[in-house]
């Protein structure tokens, strides 16, 4: 049976790569990524030399007709995004709905790996056992119905949050939920790590002494209480 795999790469350290994964990208006669720079650094490293394909969120029908084709050619293929598990908050979603209608039968197999969203409930003390993942907020439309929401959950919150936008998010959590803890997981794996926890009133303080910390990539969480 024809297969297709989606694969967990780093989401900052290269060495956060298992080595099915590397196995696979080596076997795959194409590797579909998000950015074909940013893959073809973890390729170098581990010495992986393969074709390498564009897909992300501006792919045109004619990119996903493309791969659709190369499946039916019978070529092996392999999904990576620029870091994490695709298809979580990420385009590869679409393209794998996309596979699975065309070809009800080939085998999707997933090649576990990091997640920025599971890395970041790990070390945050906040309850893990049930939990609603918001991906990236929308910028405009819904975006305080969803803090509203927020603020009544009875379950942990986690989204994720860019630098442009993480100072007006602290903003409004600060109205919707002053007393509820919340964790704030910055660039896991990487050299600018860091974690901080607190009222959401203490970590607005913490990145107004410190706002060259307001950089990165931010994995948000807030308590159920």
């Amino acid at each position: 049976m024809q297969k297709f795999y989606v694969v967990g790469t780093p989401i900052g350290n290269l060495e956060d790569v298992t080595h099915r994964a590397v196995r696979v990208l080596g076997e795959a006669d194409i590797v579909l990524c998000e950015d074909t720079r940013v893959t073809a650094k973890l390729l170098a490293r581990y010495g992986i030399a393969k074709p390498t394909m564009s897909y992300h969120s501006q792919s045109k029908l004619a990119k996903t007709e493309k791969i659709l084709t190369l499946i039916e050619e019978g070529k092996t293929l392999a999904l990576v995004s620029d870091a994490g598990t695709p298809a979580i908050s990420d385009p590869g979603s679409m393209l794998v709905s996309k596979i699975r209608e065309r070809f009800p039968n080939i085998e999707i197999i997933a090649i576990p790996g990091p997640s920025a969203v599971v890395s970041a409930l790990s070390i945050s003390g906040l309850p893990a056992s049930e939990f609603l993942f918001l991906g990236f907020l929308p910028h405009k439309k819904g975006r305080e119905t969803l803090f509203k929401e927020i603020a009544g959950s009875e379950r942990t919150i986690v989204f994720y949050e860019s630098p442009h936008r993480i100072m007006r998010t602290l903003a409004s959590l600060a109205k919707y939920v002053p007393k509820k803890r919340v964790v704030i997981a910055r660039e896991i794996s990487k050299m600018y790590e860091e974690t901080v926890a607190g009222t959401i009133a203490e970590i607005i303080a913490h990145f107004e002494n410190h706002p060259e910390k307001a950089r990165g990539e931010f994995v948000v969480m807030v308590g159920a209480k």
